[in-house]
């Protein structure tokens, strides 16, 4: 579905808003980019401006991320305290009905794709104060970590390394750190 451009910017932000929200994951700025455009609800350098505004007002919380890509790096968008309260207390006057039902659609078709991305994840961040790379790998379950784990390493070889490692054979791994932790001194 195509929206309307006369959305207001308050309009724009509400369903931003309730995207990340119906979402109950943190959402790449990729992915809010693709479902924008791909409805025409606003032009790629409005929705820079109005994300930019959001996190700076305290709506939105993002946090970059290496990823696998080539230091590729992604942003994360994680709903505020603020952000639920103001999406709650504006959304039945101020964003229409059909326009909930697209993007409950669009969330219903991509929650399990973005949960699977979710259930484990690896990813490393340059540690400047001591020219060291530090690792974060984890398991989730509903928005829960079951495990998370930070590792300093010498390299970007080093980080890319783990995390690929992790990547591929996270459940191994998770079930035997379990099994070392439980079965110690057993």
């Amino acid at each position: 579905m195509k929206f309307p451009s006369q959305y207001t910017e308050i309009q724009k932000k509400l369903m931003l808003l309730y995207l990340v929200n119906t979402m109950e994951l943190p959402m790449s700025h990729g992915m809010i980019t693709d479902f924008v455009l791909a409805r025409e609800i606003m032009g790629y350098y409005e929705m820079e401006e109005i994300i930019a505004s959001m996190v700076e007002g305290n709506f939105l919380d993002a946090v970059q991320e290496n990823t696998e890509a080539e230091d590729g790096i992604t942003t994360q968008y994680f709903l505020t305290e603020n952000g639920y309260s103001t999406m709650d207390k504006l959304l039945d006057d101020f964003l229409p009905h059909p326009v909930r039902q697209v993007i409950d659609r669009f969330v219903n078709e991509n929650r399990g794709l973005l949960k699977k991305e979710y259930e484990s994840t690896a990813n490393y961040f340059p540690n400047v104060e001591n020219n060291e790379f530090r690792v974060k790998c984890g398991v989730y379950e509903d928005r829960r970590a079951l495990l998370e784990l930070f590792i300093s390493v010498d390299t970007r070889e080093q980080a890319k390394l783990i995390q690929s490692n992790w990547r591929e054979k996270t459940s191994e791994m998770y079930q035997q750190i379990i099994e070392i932790l439980i079965n110690t001194g057993t």
